[in-house]
């Protein structure tokens, strides 16, 4: 298994039920692996870093980590295109157990235990994907851009009409009626 900030070794944890250990760090981001679908999508900054903090726990077949993870990220304002960012504050509960062939059956929803070591970078990423807002707003009142003189809405107001739809120009005779 690789060494990096996010690999812990468990064999210590392993050997009791019910040992726990704290982990708290930081960790830089790869933004390239946390590259949004598209541009407009939100996406974790260049250089940004996440707070963990976790408490590992041993259990009968393998480890459970829970904690909390905080990571800065940015985008567009669906609305008005403005720029937008916050942090994400993600709650984490996830299993890791040996990989099948050791006696236990495969569990797809866990992750795995390599070499008496496990790698919370995957989870790490795999959280700030699921979690990151896919339109965010820059205000829940935003009123966006007038789609014919393209202003923004929240700065100034304009004078555009919606033109009328051919398509109902027939029932104009019953509004002139009334």
């Amino acid at each position: 298994m690789a060494v990096g900030p996010l690999v812990v070794h468990v064999a210590r944890l392993r050997r009791s039920l019910g040992t726990t250990e704290r982990i708290k760090t930081s960790v830089a981001l790869d933004a390239e692996r946390l590259a949004p679908a598209t541009p407009a999508d939100s996406r974790v900054p260049e250089g940004a870093e996440a707070d963990c903090d976790f408490v590992l726990e041993s259990y009968s077949g393998g480890i459970m980590v829970t904690g909390v993870l905080r990571v800065p990220w940015s985008g567009q304002c669906r609305r008005c295109t403005a720029p937008v960012e916050g942090t994400l504050v993600i709650s984490m509960k996830e299993r890791y157990c040996d990989p099948p062939g050791r006696g236990e059956p495969e569990d797809e929803e866990a992750f795995p235990i390599v070499d008496e070591a496990i790698d919370l970078g995957p989870m790490v990423h795999e959280a700030i994907l699921t979690e990151l807002p896919l339109a965010p707003l820059c205000a829940e009142d935003c009123r966006g851009l007038c789609p014919y003189c393209g202003i923004d809405r929240n700065e100034q107001t304009c004078a555009c009409v919606a033109p009328r739809d051919p398509r109902w120009a027939s029932l104009d005779v019953l509004r002139s009626t009334s």
